[in-house]
């Protein structure tokens, strides 16, 4: 029999807070991480807004000479995750440290390092590329310092799903404790690249909006929408093994019950039209929950404001849920803090906690104006009331789609 799931601690560094507190006040507000981009003149570029992470300084969350080590993907983690473990209670002087693990995705890595030393290399020249170039650029470093850091020896391990990563590690840290691999894992997902080659390399495939008014710029599901934002940031959950939470006393926030994948096997960008894959994803995750479509009443879209996700989005939804689906609340989290890539899942399964706890659901911040076949609730304005299951969706380039199904604590079982 598999092991109950569930979320003890959450952490987050993102362009509307840097705790998951600070983020979700920001959230209730109404308030959006959308600026001019501030790290490079964008005079000769389309896109000029972002959703940059604001005030952040890696020495105000761990060792000035660790920060300098890493490169900000990582930091980002690093303070994302001591946030989570340190919300979580878990002290690793009283846990095996083999038995908690780490599962922290990043879909891209430092475009700043790659950027930095490609310079060096061609103004100066091989021998002046930085020795720890490799180990400072590549994904897997996001899992590898958060482990480092606060010496969590279990299983460690990097999805790279694109914009599906911090669903699938958030997932794969959920089957790993379910099925006895660890007691604890800490999960989630880190992205910061905004930067020129990152900005000029999504706007030559025409997905990131041109629009220069940040009340404008993000607008999932709207007629108008252009494109989406690039964001950036970290968010951090701590999954426990329910005897192994209780035992220590815990705090828990809600519990993981379903996580269903598929591939579009289809195009390395564009959703598969009918929807089809994305569907699949959602009524696997439907039945490893044990739910009926019925059940759920909200989804956190992955909700981009491109023109294709969106509508093929919508027309999975409608695929997996049938008639039903006219009943579903449905909002993007994007609308608000843009899209943070390898993040993205990571912080729309924060966030979903937090509404079912809370029994608020964020509206999808700037929809305004209906598209003709984008016909279901998208969330116009916040809506509050009682709800048991969030599923969230992410869908990645390379046609990776995941969907996670949360669900409140009802302080059962052990």
């Amino acid at each position: 029999m598999s092991k109950r799931v569930v979320v003890t601690g959450m952490g987050a560094i993102t362009p509307v807070g840097l705790s998951t507190e600070e983020f979700w006040q920001s959230v209730k507000e109404g308030k959006t991480g959308f600026a001019p981009i501030t790290r490079f003149d964008t005079s000769d570029y389309k896109c000029h807004i972002a959703a940059e992470v604001k005030g952040f300084e890696g020495k105000n969350f761990m060792d000035f000479k660790a920060a300098k080590r890493m490169e900000l993907f990582s930091q980002y983690a690093v303070a994302a995750a001591k946030e989570a473990l340190s919300d979580a209670g878990i002290d690793m002087e009283k846990e095996d440290p083999y038995r908690v693990g780490c599962a922290i995705g990043s879909g891209i890595g430092s475009l700043q390092a790659m950027e930095r030393e490609h310079k060096k290399l061609l103004e100066k020249g091989p021998n002046r590329v930085n020795p720890l170039f490799v180990p400072m650029m590549i994904s897997n470093m996001a899992a590898g310092n958060v482990s480092i850091q606060f010496g969590l020896k279990g299983k460690s391990i990097n999805s790279v799903t694109a914009c599906a990563t911090g669903t699938n590690t958030i997932g794969e840290a959920y089957r790993a404790i379910q099925y006895g691999e660890a007691d604890v894992m800490a999960a989630g997902g880190t992205e910061g690249c905004i930067t020129p080659v990152g900005i000029a390399g999504f706007t030559a495939l025409t997905a990131l909006s041109a629009v220069d008014d940040p009340k404008k710029c993000s607008l999932p599901f709207d007629k108008n929408r252009s494109g989406f934002v690039m964001g950036e940031g970290a968010a951090v959950v701590i999954l426990e093994e329910l005897r192994h939470a209780k035992a220590r006393g815990a705090g828990i926030y809600a519990e993981v019950i379903g996580y269903g994948c598929s591939s579009d096997a289809y195009h390395i960008t564009s959703p598969e039209e009918s929807g089809a894959g994305a569907a699949r994803a959602m009524t696997n995750a439907i039945e490893d929950a044990h739910l009926a479509p019925e059940d759920i009443t909200y989804i956190n879209a992955h909700g981009t404001g491109t023109h294709h996700n969106d509508l093929f989005e919508t027309r999975a939804i409608k695929l997996a849920f049938g008639s039903h689906a006219g009943n579903l609340k449905i909002n993007s989290t994007k609308s608000m803090v843009g899209h943070l890539l390898g993040a993205a899942g990571a912080l729309e399964f924060v966030t979903c906690v937090k509404e079912l706890n809370e029994g608020y659901l964020h509206q999808t911040a700037g929809y305004t104006t209906p598209d003709e076949e984008l016909d279901l609730d998208y969330c116009k304005e916040p809506v509050t009331g009682e709800f048991q299951y969030a599923l969230s969706n992410s869908l990645g380039f390379g046609g990776h789609n995941a969907s996670l199904i949360i669900a409140k604590y009802d302080g059962s079982g052990e």
